[in-house]
């Protein structure tokens, strides 16, 4: 269980702890430099990325620990 302060996955249904930002974007609606995101815990990390991968809008996957927001991005 995680406490309310504690990043969750993206995936619809799910409360796990996030462990993995998934950096996205909609070439059609964002400029190049622009990333959204979505959190993934373990489980849903590959259910996610293709999800994104198949449309082209999956730029990075990096653990969560190590991510660092570049300057115009949102979850």
């Amino acid at each position: 269980m995680t406490s309310s302060d504690t990043p969750t996955c993206s995936a619809k249904g799910c409360r796990d702890a996030a462990v993995w930002v998934l950096a996205w974007n909609n070439p059609k609606l964002h400029t190049p430099e622009r990333r959204k995101t979505w959190l993934a815990c373990e489980e849903h990390r590959e259910h996610l990325s293709q999800f994104l991968g198949v449309r082209g809008f999956l730029k990075d996957v990096v653990k969560l620990d190590e991510w660092v927001r570049p300057e115009g991005s949102e979850r």
